[in-house]
């Protein structure tokens, strides 16, 4: 674990806030959680909300395990699943409660992951690398769509920079070791440039805002809602985003080791639970609009022009997913920002191990 702590350490170059330094001085200290309110909706009269009073999903007193999922904050089927209570009422009679912690981004998320205070992520194709590099037992659960739309190159609104190329010399914000990391990477490379041509700032998004908004960087790669909420506030224009021909990764839920060997009838349920709850955000803009107006802080119409930029899709593993994670964990290596050479199959189960817990509407896609 030490090591571990070491190595992450080493790839987080950023400020921290406070909450984050509660996983950088400790993995084992509880995780203090956002209380969070859960409601019914008309399109799932069947299933019971959670508990308003808490984040934790189910107060059934025979409820006496924990799987801790992380909390989005974004237009996805996670993000459904809290807030309808529906996996609260389909693990209950397997005699477990749902928690949903809260994290920054994904590094901070297999942070805890490796360190047993969380149980499922959701991240973009590089924070597993980065943990893989680590030492951390982890395991590809599912894959995701890309939503490459979803995450964009932002600058000041009133910026002289109009293309890639304007970067160089500049300072770009983006949160190490993530999504944005890889894009921005992707994009210089696009324009014949390096990282090296500009100044990486290494923020968590919290911290990247602030920074943006006092226009100590000029342009941060980020992810909604944060784009949708500063382009609404007049202060920032997209430059480009992943849609652009950038992004050709998929998005992951990923585990540890040890959950997956001891859970894998309740990973399944999970599974099916979120590709339910991706159908139904796909086809039910207005509804998830509406459903998620609280938790992005956006108003529904905003959202419902956002739900473009999603695609709500459930991917079966195959060879070509871990080639190209293969192909992002070379890249990595071969900059020297990962301190050795990862063989992502490590982390990845067998065709039979993914037929056992993968929804069969999924497996049918292959």
């Amino acid at each position: 674990m030490k090591d571990f702590k070491k190595n992450f350490a080493s790839w987080k170059n950023q400020r921290i806030t406070r909450r984050h330094a509660l996983f950088a001085f400790g993995y084992s200290l509880v995780l203090s959680t956002t209380v969070f309110s859960c409601s019914n909706s008309p399109n799932n009269s069947q299933q019971q909300s959670a508990s308003p009073a808490s984040n934790v999903a189910s107060s059934n007193t025979t409820a006496n395990k924990v799987i801790r999922i992380v909390r989005s904050k974004q237009l996805t089927a996670l993000a459904v699943l809290e807030e309808k209570g529906i996996l609260a009422e389909r693990l209950k009679p397997l005699g477990y409660r749902v928690e949903w912690p809260e994290f920054a981004a994904g590094p901070q998320q297999l942070e805890a992951l490796n360190a047993g205070a969380l149980d499922i992520a959701s991240t973009a194709e590089s924070p597993p690398v980065f943990s893989q590099a680590a030492g951390a037992p982890l395991v590809y659960l599912a894959a995701n769509s890309s939503d490459g739309q979803a995450v964009s190159l932002l600058v000041p609104k009133n910026s002289p920079i109009q293309s890639v190329k304007d970067l160089k010399g500049k300072k770009v914000a983006f949160q190490k070791a993530s999504i944005g990391h890889y894009l921005i990477l992707r994009a210089l490379e696009k324009e014949g440039l390096k990282l090296s041509d500009i100044e990486s700032v290494g923020l968590a998004p919290p911290d990247a805002n602030v920074a943006f908004s006092q226009g100590k960087v000029d342009a941060w790669f980020i992810w909604e809602p944060f784009v949708t909420r500063n382009v609404q506030n007049n202060t920032a224009r997209v430059l480009t985003h992943g849609g652009n021909g950038l992004r050709d990764t998929n998005n992951f839920f990923s585990t540890n080791r040890k959950f997956y060997e001891e859970n894998r009838e309740v990973i399944k349920v999970v599974l099916e639970e979120l590709q339910k709850a991706q159908n139904w955000a796909k086809n039910n803009p207005k509804e998830l609009s509406q459903l998620l107006s609280g938790t992005t802080q956006l108003d529904p119409p905003t959202l419902e022009i956002m739900h473009k930029k999603y695609d709500f899709t459930l991917i079966p593993i195959t060879e070509k997913i871990i080639n190209k994670q293969q192909e992002v964990a070379d890249k990595w290596y071969s900059l020297g920002l990962i301190p050795k050479k990862v063989n992502v199959r490590d982390g990845f189960l067998t065709p039979e191990q993914y037929a056992e817990i993968t929804p069969q509407e999924v497996l049918a896609k292959q």
